[in-house]
């Protein structure tokens, strides 16, 4: 029979395999109970709803609504829930904006059983959790002017990409069967991010940071 002071803990990844490893290595601690899984950011929601989990383990790279939206979300709507943001990569810039809404801490994917254990434990206790790689980038990103385009979300990085191949409104909603209204309201963000003043301006910042390959090397669809 479970504990009942065991951190409840929802895993939140886009790869199946990748909650299997988390579960499994959680699956020897005395005090972490895996209470749920989740594939995307809507679904995390609804299980932080009906779950109400201690920690919610969050990859930050999902597609549609990404783990920084997501966390923001649900620091909104449960602030008493835990957020340990996971990814297999630590950009400066990504962990200072996961931070800003609402994360707890940030460690990366490959981190053994034992600190991924330690790491739960920590923001559950509410003490500050940053992996020494994040750490660096974080201090690193504190003396670097912000990159174009860090805080788009994943979709809004799917819209720009299209809009770097010349598609119009109306295509991108076809191609990612969403409304024309959506990709308007979309569009609308990424060039506020951007600080863009054009759809021009936006697709050349796009290609200019990396935010998008050059048009002319995907087929069409």
């Amino acid at each position: 029979m479970i504990a009942t002071n065991t951190i409840r803990t929802l895993l939140v990844d886009d790869h199946a395999v990748v909650r299997g490893g988390l579960r499994f290595f959680l699956s020897s601690t005395d005090d972490i109970t895996v209470v749920g899984e989740a594939a995307d950011g809507h679904e995390a929601l609804e299980l932080a709803e009906t779950l109400r989990p201690d920690v919610v383990v969050m990859d930050l790279m999902m597609p549609g609504m990404d783990g920084i939206a997501t966390t923001e979300r649900m620091h909104f709507l449960h602030p008493e829930i835990r957020v340990l943001a996971l990814s297999s990569f630590v950009e400066g810039q990504r962990v200072l904006r996961a931070l800003q809404v609402g994360a707890a801490g940030y460690i990366v994917k490959d981190v053994p059983g034992d600190e991924l254990a330690g790491a739960i434990r920590a923001v559950y206790a509410r003490r500050p959790m940053l992996g020494p790689d994040a750490t660096q980038a974080l201090i690193n990103a504190v003396g670097e002017p912000p990159k174009p385009g860090g805080d788009l979300s994943e979709r809004e990085r799917e819209v720009l990409a299209l809009m770097v191949t010349g598609r119009s409104n109306i295509q991108i909603a076809v191609l990612l069967n969403i409304s024309r209204n959506t990709v308007r309201h979309h569009v609308q963000n990424i060039l506020g991010k951007l600080g863009a003043v054009n759809r021009t301006e936006a697709v050349g910042m796009a290609v200019q940071f990396g935010l998008s390959p050059a048009p002319g090397g995907e087929e069409e669809a």
